[in-house]
This record gives C-alpha cells, structure tokens and sequence, in this order.
C-alpha cells in the first residue's frame, strides 16, 4: 500500500473503524507521559515519510508516522492493519532531534 493510501486507511479507521492498542503501546504511552488523545493527533495529523516494512514474524506490513504531540515532543507511531477498518498501534516513541526530510 502507498504511504498516502496508508495515510489515508488510518485516518478513516480512527474515524469510522476500529483502534487496537497493544499492551506494548499503552506501557509506552505511560513511559513518554503522554495520553491516547495526544497520541491520536499524532496519528491524524502526522506523515508517513518512509516505505511500510514487512514483519518477518507476523507477514505484516508495519508503517511508521511521525507528528508532534500537543506538547511538543516529536512522536513516531508504528501500526499495522488488521483489516480495512481496524488498525493495530505496536509502539510510540519520541525522537529527540528530527531529521530534516526532503
């Protein structure tokens, strides 16, 4: 799937679909302190700059997006889909300095 396309399937899944969790994305969240809402606008307002890569153990294609959260912090979310309408959140994580994108 293309990155605008992925782009594009999230957003609807936040809107009309399903949102998973994974025990490890919530233990993340707490980690950053950060909380769903915040991760959520990440996950509607952020780009996906890179290439979705395939999980060797699942067979699933994983996309990252990256935005900043209301705080400030600049966040990476990696999800996957499990299906058109129900996204699955693996991780979150800050990225202390950001790289310039072309």
């Amino acid at each position: 799937m293309t990155r605008p396309k992925a782009s594009s399937q999230l957003r609807h899944c936040l809107e009309h679909g399903k949102v998973l969790l994974t025990r490890h994305f919530r233990d993340e969240l707490a980690d950053e302190e950060i909380t769903f809402q915040d991760a959520h606008d990440v996950l509607r307002l952020g780009l996906i700059y890179d290439e979705p890569e395939q999980d060797s153990n699942t067979n699933e294609w994983k996309y990252r997006i990256e935005g900043y959260e209301p705080g400030g912090k600049w966040m990476a979310i990696i999800f996957s889909f499990k299906t058109i309408k129900m996204v699955n959140l693996i991780t979150i994580f800050s990225i202390h300095s950001r790289r310039r994108r072309s």
